[in-house]
């Protein structure tokens, strides 16, 4: 197993926990020389709150555990290809380098609806890496909706 799949779990981990709190499940962890900076899953059903996604909930912890809003040198590991408001947060945090389990062809904005990263307006880009134990993550959220439907 790579570094990527051991940091991967950790963000499948966090997601399993949004699942038993009726969230959509999304789980994710910040990485910073090899250590965690902090882990977060999805939230706004429970924090009245549109914007409580599991990265944003990530960055926002990562920022007071660092005491600076700029996390550079980090990797952010997400279960789910983020969207366009996560992606913009990432890049104002400065973040290295995304990787991604399951892709989103519905809001996805790192190749699968679009790839936000090639546009030349953003004054930092961000390395991407899709596809990290996409059967798992995508797994997840099958059986997440499966259930909605019953």
């Amino acid at each position: 197993m790579n570094n990527d799949e051991k940091w991967m779990k950790v963000a499948i981990n966090e997601a399993k926990l949004a699942m038993k709190e009726n969230e959509i499940p999304v789980g994710s962890v910040l990485v910073q020389n090899e250590k965690i900076i902090a882990q977060a899953h999805n939230q706004p059903i429970k924090n009245n709150d549109p914007t409580a996604h599991a990265e944003i909930q990530l960055l926002r912890k990562a920022g007071k555990e660092k005491e600076n809003y700029r996390l550079v040198d980090s990797t952010l590991y997400v279960t789910l290809e983020p969207c366009a408001m996560c992606f913009g947060a990432m890049i104002h945090a400065r973040i290295e380098r995304i990787v991604f389990g399951a892709s989103d062809p519905k809001t996805g904005v790192c190749g699968s609806c679009m790839d936000l990263n090639k546009e030349n307006f953003f004054n930092h880009k961000i390395s991407i890496t899709g596809g990290v134990l996409d059967k798992e993550c995508s797994e997840l959220l099958r059986l997440f909706f499966k259930s909605k439907r019953l």
